[in-house]
């Protein structure tokens, strides 16, 4: 891979001099003729004041980047001074030149760097300039020091573009929430900071993701991360540091041999006040109410002029949404009265014990308040069901039957469960039932035979067995999964080691960690199989689970808790692991390590 560093100073003789040598430059009577198409970014010949300038005036200051050909500003939020101001960096343009003022004075005896890394391109084919870190002082001298690092996403360890890295001398925890940094820089494509010349001295350090580029933490709309103790620079600026040029994002060698001691895991923090932000009634007998803050507690719930006990709730996992079904098939009012006990943060921030009343209305759907006769779907009148199976799950997941609505009858014995051989002989099968623990209208069905690839699994639900809270019944279906017997497919297993009695969750994900293709939770050693796999790259995702509740928590500020650890097995260093056709992939994952 070639060399990339791109040096973005260029003296204007150099300029001049590629101008004079030029042949035929002056024939201005003679028409373009179709070249080839210009690739050269942009070359800054001149910037004013002078990198490195001190005793620059507060006051309306002004720094100029002139460039060899026509520029223009692509994107202003990528104009990024730090310290920043109240206000961002403003600009214009004049002729060759890209003249960046403030709105507002200077602060004194301050070091400024003013980077346009990612802003400027070209004005004809657009070309960007890669990118240039202006530094200069109000003082009689510039600070020296520097420290880098790294930005990813907590989940998916993926590096986190454009987030805004902070330094703060106050070491208080409201001060992210209160006013802008010490000292800030964006995060490049790979995640990576640098934050130079700033101050020999003790700081926090922080990451957002700056939505509304104010520079200040919004808990509401932004994530964030942060280092769980107190950092001091311990690096000196000089020219000859790598982690200081600018690099083509593309040369991927260069950019990942950049120094990065400090990394820090992005998150979206849990609120710190709690209380009831929505409610939906979605249906006659059913409505969800959604809390600000996870971990809502709810002591007591009852809708007016109904028995309390033909209520039925429940959380999702994280406790900050709760769905309500009412078991009670006479006529409902178009608007239910709920009353929630639960506890809710006062005006002092403390969670006391409150009683909120919730107006739960159906929303008309006709002038008259009644649904014409005419409009009634099939489903409106039946017991709602998806049956569903996957070939690369069965195994592990079984058949799922996921009602819309909570049953008050259900005969699971009626239910039909056989197989079909390759030879088409087709064979009975028993089966197992269990409710999800987290979802009240779910139900897996494992059948009891060993699956083997080639054959048909097939599950017949009868007409009329299950019963919903609306008194509705099922209609007949049928769900049928064939396991492939390809030879193209591979299949991958992993040997866990080193536990320790702790609990982890593994999941396969695709390449781009968007998706979970298998999922396990382990508490002990053993092995994990993941068959099926058609040729790609994969990624296995294995995250430590001391709450044991199954799921990736995020962290939380206020509560000085980083998000739970998350690690990718790597093969040769590298954490896709690629499985060609046609291949059984064995490999030992010793946690010990892998989380030392």
């Amino acid at each position: 891979m070639k060399k990339s560093i791109l040096i973005p100073l260029v003296p204007v003789g150099l300029i001049l001099g590629t101008m004079f040598f030029s042949p035929s430059c002056a024939n201005t009577t003679t028409p373009p003729s179709g070249g080839p198409k210009d690739t050269i970014p942009p070359v800054l010949v001149r910037v004013e004041p002078k990198p490195g300038s001190v005793n620059v005036p507060v006051h309306d200051t002004r720094v100029i980047f002139s460039f060899d050909e026509y520029v223009t500003v692509k994107d202003q939020n990528c104009i990024f001074l730090s310290p920043p101001l109240a206000k961002q960096p403003k600009y214009k343009i004049k002729g060759k030149n890209v003249i960046v003022y403030f709105e507002s004075d200077l602060m004194p005896n301050t070091t400024y760097a003013l980077d346009i890394t990612g802003a400027i391109a070209d004005n004809n084919e657009g070309n960007k300039y890669p990118g240039f870190t202006e530094t200069f002082s109000t003082g009689s001298s510039l600070d020296s020091m520097m420290l880098t690092g790294i930005v990813q996403d907590c989940k998916t360890l993926l590096p986190v573009k454009a987030a805004t890295v902070m330094l703060y001398k106050d070491q208080s925890d409201s001060a992210v929430f209160k006013h802008r940094p010490a000292a800030a820089v964006k995060t490049d494509d790979w995640g990576f900071f640098c934050l130079r010349n700033i101050k020999d001295t003790v700081y926090r350090l922080y990451a957002i993701k700056d939505e509304n580029h104010n520079n200040i933490y919004d808990p509401d709309n932004e994530r964030i991360a942060f280092y769980d103790s107190i950092v001091k620079p311990s690096v000196k600026v000089n020219d000859s540091i790598p982690e200081l040029r600018k690099y083509d994002m593309t040369d991927t060698l260069l950019c990942l041999a950049r120094k990065a001691p400090y990394e820090l895991n992005m998150f979206r923090d849990k609120p710190s006040k709690q209380m009831i932000v929505n409610k939906v009634r979605f249906a006659d007998r059913a409505a969800y109410i959604t809390f600000m803050a996870p971990g809502a507690k709810i002591d007591s719930m009852w809708i007016r002029n109904l028995n309390p006990k033909r209520l039925m709730t429940e959380f999702n996992v994280e406790k900050d949404s709760m769905e309500i079904w009412i078991n009670d098939q006479r006529k409902m009012p178009d608007t239910l009265h709920l009353f929630v006990n639960y506890h809710k943060t006062d005006s002092l921030g403390i969670l006391s014990p409150a009683t909120e009343e919730v107006r739960l209305a159906m929303e008309k759907k006709s002038a008259s308040g009644r649904i014409s006769r005419r409009n009634i779907k099939h489903e409106d009148t039946t017991c709602v069901m998806t049956a569903t199976a996957k070939p690369e799950t069965v195994e592990q997941y079984g058949f799922s039957l996921e009602f819309k609505y909570p049953l008050i009858k259900a005969d699971f014995d009626s239910l039909q469960f056989s197989y079909i051989n390759p030879r088409q002989q087709e064979y009975k099968g028993g089966f197992v039932v269990t409710r999800d623990h987290e979802n009240i209208r779910k139900y897996t069905v494992r059948p009891n035979v060993k699956l083997l690839p080639g054959y048909d699994y097939i599950l017949k639900i009868p007409y009329r067995k299950f019963m919903d809270i609306n008194g509705y019944y099922n209609d007949s279906t049928e769900v049928k999964v064939s396991l492939p017997k390809d030879d193209d497919l591979s299949s991958l297993k992993l040997i866990i080691k080193n536990t320790f009695g702790k609990e982890y969750i593994v999941d396969m994900l695709n390449e781009k960690r968007d998706k979970i293709i298998r999922s396990f939770i382990i508490y002990k050693d053993q092995t994990l199989a993941f068959p099926y796999l058609k040729a790609g790259k994969y990624s296995i995702r294995i995250t430590e689970d001391p709450n044991e509740n199954g799921i990736v928590d995020s962290g939380s500020l206020l509560g000085h808790r980083q998000p739970e650890k998350v690690k990718f097995y790597k093969i040769k260093n590298k954490a896709l692991i690629d499985i060609p056709e046609r291949t059984e992939l064995e490999q030992t994952v010793d946690l010990s390590v892998l989380f030392e």
